[in-house]
């Protein structure tokens, strides 16, 4: 599993789905705040004059020579929710980035937001 820990190591390496396509370059990780476990990653993607972050989850993620893979197609990791790549993630946008995948969203124990960046 990727870990967030390295995400100095990783940051600007290919992110690919599971049929190899490359889906952008790895800017962030993403973790929940309950467990700090890496949750999603930010990737970039677009144009060069054009750039935005998408969110992809890294459930199951793995790394291979020079790239990080996702369960994710292509397709819906381009369409997923984003943010400029000098944005920041609003609280109130968390649920949509998660039912995009049809992933379950709740908040923390106290109400608190879900993620934070690393």
């Amino acid at each position: 599993m990727f870990e967030a820990d390295d995400i100095r190591e990783w940051r600007d390496h290919d992110v690919v789905d599971a049929d190899k396509k490359k889906i952008g370059s790895l800017e962030a990780v993403y973790v929940d705040t309950a467990t700090d476990a890496p949750v999603f990653a930010t990737v970039t993607v677009g144009m060069p004059t054009r750039r935005r972050l998408v969110f992809v989850p890294l459930t199951d993620a793995t790394v291979g020579p020079g790239y990080l893979k996702v369960l994710w197609d292509k397709k819906l990791a381009r369409n997923a929710p984003s943010i400029d790549v000098d944005g920041e993630l609003p609280a109130e946008d968390e649920p949509q980035i998660f039912s995009h995948y049809g992933l379950a969203y709740s908040t923390g124990a106290a109400g608190e937001r879900r993620l934070a960046r690393r």
